[in-house]
């Protein structure tokens, strides 16, 4: 991996009480790579986004994002830090009293100096890119799941990030919705080149759009390589987790 890395993790631990949920995670993505982490619902691959964007604070270990350390961070500069990054949330996260286009813009209000007009006109040409200029003036209660995890994803391109994460895109659509948001994740890190972890449980989303793939198991990276390469691992957790994906 050459150059400095967009993100580098060493070390991360943290545990709720007595549950250990990560154990000395160590990874690191390139820029312009896609890292996808694979695990089962509840190993800590959540944890781990919120770590990277310094929601949580964990009990050890180094996360450098874009050059930063986000563990000692002041608030103020993780603010500025958290502009660089977009978040694509497993639920989207909108706000059900806002259109879809307000709901794109509502990031160019709070963090840019253009007027309303110009946000309007930016969110547009975001929600055309992800197939979503149709439903502009929608609430997001009249869209369907796909619909949402789309406007999500341009909300989250608002602030034109150099880091993308996503929390289970496809989680809860149908195979055919779900690919169609692996091809869409995949072609807007080819045209933004943007460094992106992705996780899911969703081989075939993983297959799809990774450059790398780790497998996250009990706290640990039990894989860290090509998709092909895990498809032939001889580790017990990650045949078993491919052989019934």
């Amino acid at each position: 991996m050459s150059g400095a890395a967009a993100i580098r993790i060493t070390g991360l631990s943290t545990a709720f009480g007595s549950q250990q949920v990560l154990r000395g995670v160590d990874l690191q993505v390139a820029p312009g790579e896609t890292l996808v982490v694979l695990g089962r619902s509840g190993t800590g691959k959540s944890v781990l986004l919120r770590h990277l964007i310094g929601l949580q604070r964990p009990d050890a270990g180094s996360i450098l994002v874009l050059g930063a350390e986000v563990t000692t961070l002041a608030e103020r500069p993780l603010n500025e830090l958290r502009k660089r990054i977009g978040f694509v949330f497993q639920n989207g996260a909108l706000y059900d009293s806002l259109t879809v286009q307000e709901n794109v813009a509502f990031p160019l209000r709070y963090h840019t100096p253009l007027a309303a007009p110009e946000r309007r006109e930016r969110a547009l040409a975001i929600l055309a890119r992800v197939g979503m200029a149709g439903a502009a003036d929608k609430l997001p209660t009249e869209l369907s799941g796909g619909m949402r995890k789309r406007v999500g994803l341009a909300r989250a391109l608002a602030l034109e990030p150099e880091i993308m994460l996503y929390d289970e895109p496809t989680a809860g659509l149908d195979p055919i919705t779900a690919g169609e948001i692996s091809d869409l994740v995949l072609e807007l890190k080819q045209e933004r080149a943007m460094s992106s972890i992705v996780v899911t449980h969703d081989l075939r989303s993983a297959q799809a759009i990774a450059d790398r793939v780790a497998m996250l198991d009990q706290g640990r990276i039990v894989f860290n390589g090509p998709f092909a390469d895990l498809q032939a691992s001889a580790d017990v957790f990650v045949a078993r987790f491919v052989q019934k994906g």
